[in-house]
């Protein structure tokens, strides 16, 4: 029973305010960062090379990138400060025992836990997941934990 004029609409149903900014999902973002190549948006796979801003890339994104020097080619924000690949470290990422990976979501039937990482810190075990910072060597570019850094004060590679 509406619509027969026995009722009488309110001002809030009437009125429609402001419609509120969607806001991004802070969690979301981090992990995203951890799981996919900064350039070319795809999945991170090995050799994994990072920049002095601590962005991840895929190491044949970087080059496929360094290589094309058409002039229709559009700037890329992400690896604009990127101009050889002496600019990139790559990266010696410990892997996480507990990680079952693609192996078992092939089918797509499977809840994927995206607070579960593919690497670890193999000095603390924390994960990457984007809850936590996480440091690299430059010169040997071992990944490291900033809590394992501060814990173990030296300035040589832990490995």
């Amino acid at each position: 029973m509406g619509c027969d004029g026995g009722t009488i609409p309110k001002r809030h149903e009437l009125v429609k305010g402001p419609r509120k900014v969607e806001k991004v999902d802070k969690n979301a973002e981090l992990v995203a960062r951890w799981y996919y190549c900064a350039l070319s948006q795809e999945k991170l796979c090995r050799p994994i090379v990072a920049c002095e801003l601590g962005r991840l890339y895929n190491k044949d994104a970087i080059i496929e990138f360094l290589l094309d020097k058409s002039s229709d080619k559009t700037p890329m924000e992400a690896a604009s400060h990127i101009k050889s690949i002496k600019n990139v470290t790559e990266l010696n990422l410990a892997d996480n025992p507990a990680w079952s990976g693609d192996k078992e979501s092939i089918k797509g039937d499977k809840y994927d836990d995206i607070q579960s990482a593919r690497f670890i810190c193999p000095v603390v075990g924390l994960e990457m997941n984007g809850r936590h910072r996480f440091c690299f060597l430059r010169n040997c570019g071992c990944v490291f934990s900033e809590r394992a850094l501060k814990e173990i004060k030296s300035e040589v590679c832990h490995k």
